[in-house]
């Protein structure tokens, strides 16, 4: 165990210690008596000594002390019962702290940072030992010390927090490392030297695991164009695999805007938990091995053996109990699984307790023993139960499934399978007579029945349908090619489908019923389309395919409006509708958009481009001869893209791209990505020969239209399909699917952040010529900040305006948009009149001139507009001086272009002119020259009053005017402060303290009179002072800079 460091001196000590190992830095030592050599007379003292000793007093027999070479003074920091155990401590010392010890100049700050080191593991080991949830007074302690030095909001819900070091250059500091939901934080206070850092999860680049020469494992994050590298964390993937999830979580929340209603535990960001995010981590591993529905979590673990039945061989595994379904994998290399859905149980049994064994009776007149299970009483309760819960009605058909996925091979008689409710849809699929029907060659109808006969056999070995062993053999004869019958079974059946199908009866009939006739933007997209798929099939020139088609698209963007229908699902649908029902069709759609390619099907196709670079890294690791002579492969992006959006379809002939199909159904993207691998190495010769990205592209699109099945004489030059996927699975099947997906969630971060800096240069070049007085950069910067505030909106809730009124499908300008407090909150940190009394009033009156469209958002031009044109506070520095009048004629010109049926502005009337003139006087409050504005807004009010009662004496000499202007000069006059203002030149009076207030309704309203823009103008310009307030000038650098310290705080003194 670790120990706090403790001064010892050596000179004391030498007769009972023997030093065994030794360095520069560390000694490793064994007391006498202890292990070898423990013989002799003061090894036999040493012992005695020991044994004498109550357990409290008692050495351990091992320790490790630190030194520094001019030092004398020893520190004791770990010691051990065995030599096992403090084994484990030099080798960790060894490997994490001596490389970066030569890093610093001195003794002291090396035995600094050992001590410091070391007083954060036994932290550490505290805080893991006992756990969050059954420590709370360490975690209360931490979280004081989190809110204590970082002052964010008290919203703000830390996670956890580990001891680590982080690096500035190349001298580690060492602290603690906080993890948020939020934000990503670190603290350290060494020797005077105080380091504090704050990233947002959303800011994060990349965040992956590395080594280099000094730092043997480190945790790099890559945010806002700088790197950070933490490391000697005592559990290291741990922390990194909570930061990974964290940053998904973070990814998910605000850029897709997921609010997570059927995760609990991630449903409220206030209430995020570390057991919460890795019981979903788990959760979803779970659901993606063994391709279950999005509703299944894992519930219980059992370590057992499965007595396999075609081997005669126990395999070592662990069951996976979910509420629906029980699931076994092994884990001694022979790559079984099976899955048994609980609808499927018809018995449990416990026929040898000696065994702790129990037997698992299924449909279909099979059994699974498992044996050596260490609680199998309670499994086999577990079983019972869920076998009782899920005995309904509904499942009971499940029989009925099954002998729907066995009829493909009984020929066209079979096509009218009940479907009771469903009438006639899905009653079979549309390319059987198609496809199947043909007049097909000798050779290719004997390979079909040698193709059946093989799988034949395995289902007689391993077992049809959902309970069904899958192992090396089942994809050996994947890879080889799945019969023309029985494709559609198949697929339904490794893509977990059948499941979704078999729990939802009627529930794709039901979305038929209920998408019959809508009209949206989705099915518009789909009748543009549904003659573009697959055209040359015979199976879509008639109204039969092409009804089916719309019927199947149309109900998934029923289903799941946040993807609707994106290009490409209708190449798709159309292959699945050659081999399956179309209520099978529709299922695996889902299963393909929801389930194996995430995010593929969306407006900026995510998914896509990070299995992209996830195929770009393969290549870099398996195709070195490649990169060496292609250093950027970033081209290949356009003829790749393709190949995943479409899985291969679109490149290939159809009768070749289902067997890609048949692969990606059982391996997932994997298959895929082992496939573009070996069609880049077969044209390795003509890629590296190539002279530009031209022509290599070229090479690739000859290679895919010579790619076919040899089952024609005409097609005997062709590379055969089959072969082609022998040798993906032969050179590059080594790669495992957990390996696949970390590096998916490496590269999402990267791939998102490029696509939001992409957005970021598209909306601000959209918009830079409307904002002459913005620089490019200072328009970034803008865009940062209002992005940012975006985000502060929706940290710490779910119910925030701009989630709430989330539509992906608006533009890119509009994706982020600002409510009225979050405007308001950066409005007052960009523009300098946020020391004005009455500001909120302002800024209110501000927002609801941008919010045409009365939603309660307004997005990044609108703001922009306000800081440029509304409110005329961005006069830039450095451009001498700006002319006042041209500015709001320039306003008039716009107005005057957007509403076309005014010829003028407005006229304010009394009550208005009273707020106008009230929000002058609170503008002004706190300006230095408050005083000399408030007598020429005075004279402004005075003077247009005047103008006014002129007018109406002229125009109706005899009415009675003087009384109502002569009531509304003194309800002005009362604005001013201490009843000292008055409307003439001379007047004097304090500099108010107070923010103006006036009663609209006190001004009488028996006689109407009002104000033109034209006049209000030409009294302001009249008044110097006045003039100078709004032209003087705003350094937007400063302001800025001081908008982005400014703008966490601001959220956290709300």
């Amino acid at each position: 165990m670790w120990l706090k460091p403790e001064e010892i001196l050596l000179k004391n000590a030498f007769k009972l210690w023997v030093t065994e190992k030794g360095n520069d830095y560390f000694v490793l030592q064994r007391r006498r008596g202890y292990g070898e050599g423990a013989g002799g007379l003061t090894g036999l003292l040493v012992g005695t000594l020991d044994t004498m000793l109550d357990s409290t007093s008692k050495v351990a027999p091992f320790r490790i002390l630190h030194q520094t070479p001019d030092s004398q003074v020893y520190w004791s920091i770990a010691c051990g019962g065995t030599k096992e155990e403090i084994s484990q401590h030099w080798e960790w010392l060894e490997k994490n702290i001596m490389r970066t010890l030569s890093v610093f100049d001195s003794s002291d700050d090396i035995t600094s940072f050992v001590q410091g080191k070391i007083r954060g593991l036994i932290a550490e080991e505290g805080k893991v030992s006992c756990g969050q949830e059954d420590d709370p007074e360490k975690f209360r302690e931490a979280l004081l010390r989190f809110e204590k030095w970082f002052d964010l909001p008290q919203k703000e819900k830390l996670v956890t927090y580990y001891s680590c070091s982080y690096w500035r250059g190349r001298v580690p500091c060492q602290g603690w490392l906080y993890l948020s939901t939020n934000f990503l934080s670190f603290y350290s206070y060494l020797l005077g030297s105080e380091v504090k850092l704050v990233i947002s999860w959303n800011e994060i680049w990349r965040l992956e695991k590395t080594s280099n020469v000094i730092l043997a494992e480190s945790i790099h994050v890559l945010a806002n164009g700088e790197d950070h590298f933490f490391s000697m964390f005592l559990h290291l993937n741990e922390t990194f695999l909570i930061m990974e999830q964290l940053a998904d979580y973070s990814i998910k929340r605000l850029f897709d805007k997921e609010t997570f209603q059927e995760v609990p535990s991630l449903s409220d960001p206030l209430q995020i938990t570390k057991r919460g995010l890795e019981m979903h981590a788990r959760n979803e591993q779970f659901r993606a091995f063994f391709r279950l529905p999005k509703e299944e979590n894992l519930m219980e673990v059992y370590e057992s053996f499965l007595w396999v039945p075609f081997s005669h061989f126990n395999t070592l595994g662990k069951i996976c109990l979910s509420e629906s379904y029980l699931c076994f994998a092994s884990q001694d290399g022979s790559q079984c699984h099976v899955i048994i859905p609980m609808r499927e149980v018809i018995g449990v049994e416990k026929p040898d307790r000696s065994s702790r064994a129990l037997t698992v009776c299924v449909r279909g007149k099979r059994a699974l023993r498992f044996s050596e299970v260490r609680d199998f009483e309670r499994l086999a309760n577990a079983i019972r139960r869920r076998c009782g819960i899920t005995a309904s009605p509904q499942h009971s058909a499940s029989t009925e499934v099954t002998c729907v996925n066995c009829t493909f091979s009984l020929g066209v008689s079979n096509f009218a399978v009940n479907y009771g409710h469903l009438e006639n849809l899905g009653k079979y699929q549309i390319g059987w007579s198609f496809s199947f029907q043909k007049c097909l060659c000798l050779n290719t109808l004997l390979k079909e029945k040698m193709k059946e006969q093989s799988w034949n056999i395995h289902f007689s070995e391993y077992g049809r349908g959902t309970s069904m062993f899958c192992t090396k053999k089942t994809r050996d004869l994947i890879v080889r090619g799945v019969p023309e019958a029985l494709r559609g079974e198949l697929w339904m059946l490794f893509s977990g489908a059948v499941n979704d199908m078999a729990t939802n009866p009627g529930y794709y009939s039901e979305l038929v019923d209920q998408s019959l006739g809508t009209s949206t933007l989705a099915t518009d997209e789909i009748e543009r389309d549904l003659h573009r798929s697959l055209p040359e099939h015979p199976a879509f020139q008639s109204d039969t395919g092409i009804s089916a088609l719309r019927r199947v698209l149309t109900a998934y963007a029923y289903r799941n409006p946040k993807i609707g229908y994106c290009q490409a699902m209708n190449i798709l649908t159309s292959v699945l509708l050659l081999y399956a029902k179309e209520e099978e069709a529709f299922w695996l759609l889902v299963a393909i958009c929801e389930r194996m390619l995430p995010d593929y099907f969306n407006r900026r196709i995510i998914g896509a481009l990070v299995d992209q670079a996830v195929f770009e890294e393969l290549i870099r690791m398996h195709l070195t001869q490649l990169t060496e002579h292609m250093t950027d492969l970033s081209f290949f992006s356009s003829v790749s893209l393709s190949w995943f959006l479409t899985l291969f379809i679109s490149v290939l002939p159809i009768e070749s791209a289902v067997n890609v199909v048949d692969c990606f159904f059982y391996d997932g993207i994997k298959a895929i990505l082992q496939l573009g691998l070996a069609v880049l190495d077969y044209n390795m010769e003509g890629l590296i020969s190539s002279n530009d990205d031209a022509e290599a592209v070229t090479i690739l699109n000859k290679s895919q239209n010579s790619v076919g099945n040899n089952n024609k004489a005409s097609s005997l030059l062709k590379v055969d399909i089959s072969d082609l996927i022998k040798e993906a699975y032969e050179k590059f099947g080594d790669m495992k699917s957990e390996e696949v997906e970390s590096m998916r969630k490496r590269n999402k971060l990267y791939v998102i952040q490029t696509l939001e800096d992409t957005t970021k240069q598209n909306v601000v070049s959209g918009i830079s010529s409307d904002f002459i007085k913005f620089s490019a950069s200072q328009l970034d910067d803008l865009y940062a900040l209002f992005k940012r505030q975006h985000f502060l909106s929706c940290y710490w809730t779910m119910n925030s305006p701009v989630l709430l009124h989330h539509d992906p499908s608006l533009a890119y300008l509009e994706q982020y948009q600002l409510g009225f407090e979050q405007f308001s909150l950066l409005f007052s940190l960009l523009e300098p009149w946020s020391l004005c009394s009455g500001k909120d009033a302002f800024f209110l009156w501000a927002f609801r001139l941008l919010d045409e469209n009365q939603d309660g958002l307004i997005n990044f031009r609108e703001f922009c507009c306000a800081l440029e044109k509304r409110s005329f506070c961005f006069t830039p520095t450095g451009r001498g001086k700006v002319d006042l009048q041209a500015y709001l004629k320039q306003w008039q010109d716009e107005i005057l272009k957007k509403e076309e049926s005014i010829k003028d502005l407005p006229r304010i009337n009394q009550a208005q002119f009273i707020q106008f003139s009230k929000t002058l006087y609170n503008l002004f409050h706190g300006d230095p020259e408050e005083e000399s504005l408030y007598h020429a807004v005075a004279r402004v009010t005075s003077l247009l009053l005047r103008m006014e009662e002129v007018g109406r004496r002229l125009q109706e000499p005899a009415s009675p005017l003087k009384s109502t202007t002569s009531h509304t000069q003194a309800l002005l006059e009362g604005c001013l402060p201490d009843g000292e203002a008055s409307s003439t030149p001379e007047s004097s009076f304090n500099t108010p303290n107070t923010p103006i207030t006036l009663v609209a309704s006190s001004v009488p309203q028996e006689i109407e009179w009002s104000f033109a823009f034209e006049q209000i103008l030409a009294s302001l310009l009249n008044e110097p002072v006045l003039v100078r307030f709004f032209e003087r000038p705003v350094d937007i650098p400063a302001r800025l800079d001081h908008a982005k310290g400014s703008q966490l705080k601001a959220k956290t003194n709300m």
